[in-house]
């Protein structure tokens, strides 16, 4: 069953591009979340996604919210992209589509390419979905709807 805005989002364990252990449910009581699936690194719409959230990043965790990129490349590749993009986010991979599996991004399509598809979640500090974005050619799209989504998750009118 699909997730919907006001679904608890489901637990992440997993290990970023750099080795280092994350647990979504670290985050709750303290940080929004935006969680976002992408297709694969060096792609030109998931590097043009990529690159508005590092733009809008510390804008992001001066407001309190983490970012983090998952795809089904190897934690390798993630280190590539984000040193050659300056990512300064984690990136998780997820090769078995465990996680993609857990948040309905994947599709008839990004399975027959082997790939995930390109959704966007924003979680609040409570572990709740406050917003959902999907759109396979439009990274702008995604980071501009997060950045409103927060707006109002921070009691500003969305812009």
């Amino acid at each position: 069953m699909p997730l919907s805005i006001g679904d608890e989002a489901p637990d992440i364990v997993a290990t970023t591009h750099k080795g280092e252990p994350l647990k979504l449910r670290d985050f709750r009581g303290k940080k929004n979340v935006v969680l976002y699936f992408y297709p694969g690194d060096f792609t030109p719409v998931c590097t043009s996604e990529a690159c508005g959230f590092r733009d809008m990043y510390e804008e992001l965790l001066g407001n309190g919210t983490e970012v983090i990129g998952v795809s089904i490349d190897s934690a390798e590749s993630h280190g590539k992209f984000a040193a050659k993009y300056g990512l300064g986010f984690p990136l998780l991979s997820d090769p078995n589509k465990e996680i993609a599996k857990k948040y309905d991004a994947t599709g008839f399509l990004t399975t027959i390419l082997g790939r995930v598809s390109r959704v966007t979640f924003v979680i609040d500090r409570q572990g709740k979905i406050a917003g959902i974005f999907r759109g396979e050619l439009s990274a702008k799209k995604h980071y501009e709807g997060v950045r409103a989504q927060l707006k109002t998750l921070d009691g500003q009118p969305a812009s």
